[in-house]
């Protein structure tokens, strides 16, 4: 493993020692954490969630996550408050192991900007 995935492993995890402070749980993983992305970014707070609105709070993750790195910009806002995301540019065609680290990445770099967290 390199040294640039040790840090972001170790900055991951510092990440989610955090969450589990703020909330009382630790996110078992990045689809945790997108989820928890994705309940604060719709803004109606902690309520149930079907399972079509569970992958819609994902996508709205991902989306706003990759939007510091250019990839996507939010459109509109719909009447019931849900944010939609236009794709500005194409996503690299990376493997699991890839898109997972990119996701981690932006993620940390979504709670440094949104919540002047310091990951290091």
């Amino acid at each position: 493993m390199f040294k640039r995935d040790l840090d972001l492993e170790k900055r991951w995890g510092r990440l989610l020692l955090g969450l589990e402070e703020a909330i009382g749980k630790k996110p078992k993983d990045l689809n945790g954490v997108l989820f928890l992305i994705g309940v604060q970014e719709l803004g109606q707070g902690t309520k149930h969630f079907s399972k079509e609105e569970k992958q819609d709070l994902m996508h709205i993750a991902i989306c706003k996550v990759l939007s510091y790195a250019g990839y996507y910009e939010l459109e509109y806002v719909d009447q019931d408050g849900w944010p939609h995301w236009k794709l500005i540019r194409e996503l690299p065609h990376f493997d699991l192991l890839e898109q997972e680290k990119l996701l981690k990445i932006q993620v940390l770099e979504y709670f440094e900007k949104e919540y002047q967290l310091e990951i290091e």
